[in-house]
């Protein structure tokens, strides 16, 4: 039996998400991508625009043949608010259903966020936010990024170890902060989708992702084109593996995994810093000639050849995609890095391998949060008008 209302909310389900990935579009380019005539495609449009979700626009002067189609766009006065709680930072950002980020704020940390405050310093910058230049905005809801294992079925973060949180209810804190619904992740597991979607993975569907931050090592999976979470949403956690260390004078951490031994923390102790953000840090890392700190890069980067190797033997991705102080490990000589993984690799998996900074940078782990915000209404844009 036909069921016109859900035929409906399918397709503006599938025009919005199209305008949010690839706008602005045209119509004629949305007609050509659904199969859809174009008086459906202007219904739908309208209906969209109606709703305050997408824009129309004037098209580009400059193509003058044929008739011009009007372009479409996600209105930019929606947006999601997402936050990455970290050891030494909270950091926030406002991102627009247009894919810009609006606002982005790092408030320094000086003793660990508990889960409460991070919910009350998110709730603060919402306030402040719509004081400002974000005044008029819709928030559609609210992506929090985790450092750690957060089950898939309610977002329960069940362990944030160097957060010391266990089995949290962040998001009911956060909903209770600010009002509004939210949803909650792992970063890393958020980070992929982002560089999948928008960065240096777009268009792969074999895709290892390792995220180096303040906290360790996480990493995401795209197999086949679609995000893999694990029975209860906590795979990826490269960071947990026991490395292979060849030389013993490589080790640090006596029976350490991963993220004990390439760390972010070594690095910064390399440098004689204490802390430091992620341009910051690759910049010192970029030009130092200081011999403990090329020696400290060197060691990682061998531990870190072995551990992605084990991945590419495993799960054969078409791309690994390295964000955080891990791009910064690779960036010192990407060629050596590749040669290193696919010389530990069977030659058959390494073969057509690439390994790629992050593209998104510092904003990937936001943008992603951001992503699984939005998900509800690309699912059904009506729920904005309940905002």
């Amino acid at each position: 039996m036909n069921d016109p209302v859900g035929s409906r909310q399918a397709n503006l389900s599938r025009l919005l998400r199209l305008i949010h990935l690839e706008g602005p579009v045209s119509r004629a380019t949305l007609t050509a991508a659904t199969g859809l005539n174009r008086s459906t495609i202007a219904d739908l449009v309208g209906d969209l625009v109606t709703s305050g979700v997408a824009e129309e626009r004037a098209p580009d002067p400059s193509r003058r043949v044929g008739r011009p189609s009007p372009l479409v766009t996600a209105a930019p006065r929606v947006i999601a608010v997402a936050a990455n709680p970290e050891v030494d930072a909270l950091s926030i950002a406002a991102v627009g259903l247009d894919r810009r980020v609006r606002r982005r704020e790092r408030i320094e940390m000086t003793e660990l966020l508990s889960p409460e405050r991070t919910a009350e310093l998110i709730g603060e910058r919402i306030s402040s936010w719509r004081r400002d230049d974000l005044a008029g905005s819709v928030v559609a809801s609210i992506g929090i990024a985790v450092p750690g294992l957060v089950r898939g079925s309610d977002g329960l973060v069940r362990d944030a170890p160097h957060l010391k949180w266990r089995d949290v209810a962040l998001r009911e804190l956060v909903q209770d902060a600010t009002g509004l619904p939210a949803v909650v992740g792992n970063d890393a597991a958020m980070g992929v989708v982002a560089e999948h979607l928008f960065g240096a993975a777009r268009g792969i569907d074999d895709v290892v992702y390792l995220n180096g931050g303040a906290s360790g090592i996480g990493g995401g999976l795209i197999v086949q084109g679609i995000p893999v979470g694990g029975a209860s949403g906590y795979s990826g956690e490269f960071g947990q593996n026991r490395p292979g260390i060849a030389s013993p004078t490589d080790r640090r951490a006596a029976d350490g995994v991963l993220e004990d031994e390439v760390s972010r923390a070594r690095l910064l102790a390399a440098l004689g810093r204490h802390n430091a953000d992620e341009p910051e840090l690759a910049e010192l890392l970029r030009t130092s000639d200081a011999p403990d700190v090329l020696d400290e890069i060197a060691r990682q980067r061998r531990i870190l050849a072995t551990a992605l190797a084990n991945a590419v033997n495993v799960l054969n991705p078409a791309v690994v995609v390295l964000g955080g102080f891990l791009a910064m490990l690779a960036e010192h000589d990407p060629s050596g890095l590749r040669q290193a993984v696919v010389s530990q690799t069977m030659p058959a998996n390494g073969e057509d391998l690439e390994i790629r900074p992050a593209a998104l940078a510092e904003d990937r782990l936001l943008i992603g949060a951001a992503e699984a915000a939005f998900a509800e209404l690309l699912r059904d844009p009506s729920v904005i008008a309940l905002r």
